[in-house]
């Protein structure tokens, strides 16, 4: 039974109280609960509102394992497991890419953990009742033999994406007693003797007070807050479009800091994606989610509206760069560019982000009559493309699964899959930034224990998924976001 008001006497209380009902909450919930605490989650949202910045996600979550043998314990079968290559992905290359993308500035302690636990803690999730599955939609190419390969290390995902995760998770709540409270904005920490005894908010009915041996908070950061992204991440941010949930205001941030918390992680550098630019509905979309964003850009080339590239789009795989550049994008006049594909190209965009109803693009038969159609200047568009397509390596075949090295020597520089763009009809479709979650919070240990300046354990209080610093910083790799949630969710909860 979903309980959105106390309508026990002992409702009022519980053992854990967990403030935040996405991924992360619901995992320290479960940890807790399978111990035999009794747990309140509260969720911000009403029901048809729920889920966090969870629900916006695809599912992906980054896990090292040996191949795909390793894996079927625990995802769905699917007829194309017979015909697929999953490339083992290790712990040391997990590690490495968590040091690579955040250019070193990730926790060493929490990346141990991190890696170490992220398979473990998805198994136990499928063995209490959620259900994993191979990405191919996202993470592969089939190959001219019709075999399928994966690529980036990033393979498992949710079925049926975040509005999976988010059922999942709520259908198993409920069958471990844990007491859902939707509606519920968690504000203020009540403190007796310097410990978390529990917390204040509003709700439908006006205020509540809930008490509790422990309080986790999984509340998320704060980049629906126009005014924080502005003080934090710098002028212009208050213009990036909020690609999931409009509730993380950052308010149990500042709970925290208020009770002597210290912050933890970056507070300047967050995680922001090429987003579209001019479909209706384009923030915070519970009907598209993750369709709004555009990311098979690494096949072609990105532009301005000067007609100019800034940025070299196969630095990387996609899963190592999709999430710094919406940055990118948003320092370009009027925070607006364009990713540039022709019809060879066309068919191997991903068919759920760029066949999605009102997708903002044009399509001309030429390069300049494209760039009439997006108003940039035909001649400065077409000057681009032409150097660009004149620099392209044709020597070096073109392989998507790989880092295949076919470059153009165009300044930025292409680095990898640099395909010349020659064959109409041409198609620009219109990106802006858009936020995802920001990378500054509260500071913990390991275990998820919040610290006060002096390093010690603010009794009573945990925190784990985006309310947690430290991980991600500048960059960060797909995947790892849900994962951590997870892995952190669960530590927090086995202890609180």
């Amino acid at each position: 039974m979903i309980m959105n008001q106390a309508n026990a006497h002992d409702s009022h209380s519980a053992d854990v109280v967990v403030v935040g009902g996405g991924n992360a909450g619901f995992t320290a919930a479960l940890a807790a609960a399978t111990r035999g605490r009794k747990v309140i989650l509260l969720e911000r949202g009403l029901e048809e509102m729920a889920g966090g910045n969870s629900f916006y996600t695809a599912g992906a979550t980054r896990i090292p394992h040996d191949g795909l043998e390793d894996l079927q314990d625990f995802i769905e079968y699917d007829e194309r497991h017979a015909n697929t290559v999953v490339p083992p992905y290790s712990a040391e290359e997990y590690t490495a890419d968590l040091v690579k993308v955040t250019e070193g500035k990730n926790d060493p302690a929490l990346t141990e953990v991190l890696v170490k636990e992220a398979a473990p803690t998805l198994r136990w999730l499928k063995n209490l009742g959620l259900k994993y599955r191979l990405m191919y939609e996202r993470q592969a190419y089939e190959r001219p033999d019709g075999s399928f390969l994966f690529w980036g290390g990033l393979h498992v995902g949710n079925v049926g994406g975040g509005e999976g995760l988010i059922a999942d998770h709520t259908r198993v709540a409920l069958e471990n007693g844990i007491d859902i409270r939707y509606g519920h904005r968690a504000a203020e920490l009540i403190t007796e003797e310097g410990r978390v005894v529990g917390v204040r908010g509003t709700n439908t009915d006006g205020d509540f007070e809930l008490r509790a041996e422990s309080v986790i908070m999984t509340a998320g950061g704060y980049e629906s807050n126009p005014q924080w992204r502005e003080e934090h991440l710098g002028a212009g941010w208050e213009n990036a479009k909020v690609r999931g949930t409009p509730y993380n205001q950052g308010d149990m941030i500042k709970a925290a800091l208020e009770i002597g918390a210290a912050k933890g992680g970056d507070f300047s550098t967050c995680h922001s994606v090429q987003w579209d630019a001019f479909t209706p509905n384009n923030e915070s979309n519970r009907e598209l989610t993750n369709r709004l964003t555009r990311q098979s850009y690494f096949l072609g080339a990105i532009v301005n509206k000067n007609g100019e590239r800034f940025l070299d789009e196969g630095a990387d795989f996609r899963n190592y760069t999709y999430a710094k550049y919406g940055k990118e994008i948003l320092k370009q006049p009027d925070s607006i560019a364009y990713q540039i594909f022709d019809a060879t190209l066309r068919p191997m965009l991903r068919t759920e982000e760029y066949d999605m109803p009102g997708i903002s693009v044009q399509q001309a038969d030429t390069i300049e009559e494209l760039a009439e159609k997006i108003n940039i200047d035909p001649q400065a568009l077409a000057s681009t493309i032409s150097d660009y397509n004149t620099k392209v390596d044709r020597s070096v075949d073109f392989d998507p699964t790989v880092k295949d090295g076919k470059s153009s020597s165009t300044t930025p520089v292409k680095s990898n899959w640099a395909s010349p763009l020659e064959n109409g009809p041409f198609y620009a479709y219109a990106v802006t930034c858009g936020i995802t979650f920001t990378f500054g919070g509260v500071k913990t240990d390991t275990e998820g224990r919040v610290l006060d300046a002096d390093g010690k354990h603010i009794e009573g209080l945990y925190a784990a998924g985006e309310m947690l610093g430290g991980l991600f910083s500048t960059n960060y790799p797909g995947g790892s976001g849900l994962a951590a949630g997870c892995v952190f969710g669960r530590r927090a909860g086995a202890i609180a």
